[in-house]
């Protein structure tokens, strides 16, 4: 089992490394964004105005990573804040017109990025891919969190 795990691992990597997913000012589909602020754009825009706990939770980030994103993103324009009237300890992130252009202008860049991944496979192997991605992310999903002290 060793074995498969190394050759996992190394596969992810490489996978993680040709996407371009390392790099931390430009999105893979080439937006001059870090991941994680493109993420949270596209998020908004798909799920409307989210407590930064939620936007935590969504993009698997803590709260203090998710208050300077929310920060960069506000400082960017892209992004607002208001106190939540429902809970006074929580702010709502919602996204600018700014924000919201941005955010449509990401997801058609990436839809156009996976689909020329797509389109270097035959139908069955684009089947295959997406299947095989899809128990990946269950497998990954039902781990527990990774224990920080041993890195």
């Amino acid at each position: 089992m060793p074995d498969r795990a190394r050759e996992l691992r190394d596969l992810m990597q490489q996978l993680f490394r040709r996407f371009g997913a390392l790099a931390s000012d430009t999105t893979p589909c080439g937006k001059p964004l870090a991941m994680a602020h493109a993420h949270a754009l596209m998020h908004l825009r798909a799920h409307g105005e989210q407590t930064q706990q939620a936007l935590s939770q969504h993009l698997g980030i803590d709260k203090s990573n998710v208050a300077r994103l929310c920060s960069r993103m506000i400082d960017a324009g892209h992004a607002s804040q208001l106190a939540n009237h429902a809970d006074g300890r929580s702010r709502l992130v919602t996204l600018t017109a700014r924000g919201t252009r941005l955010a449509q202008e990401i997801e058609a860049s990436s839809l156009a990025r996976f689909a020329a991944v797509l389109d270097q496979l035959g139908v069955p192997q684009q089947k295959q891919t997406i299947e095989a991605l899809a128990l990946l992310l269950g497998a990954i999903t039902n781990l527990p969190p990774p224990n920080t002290d041993d890195e």
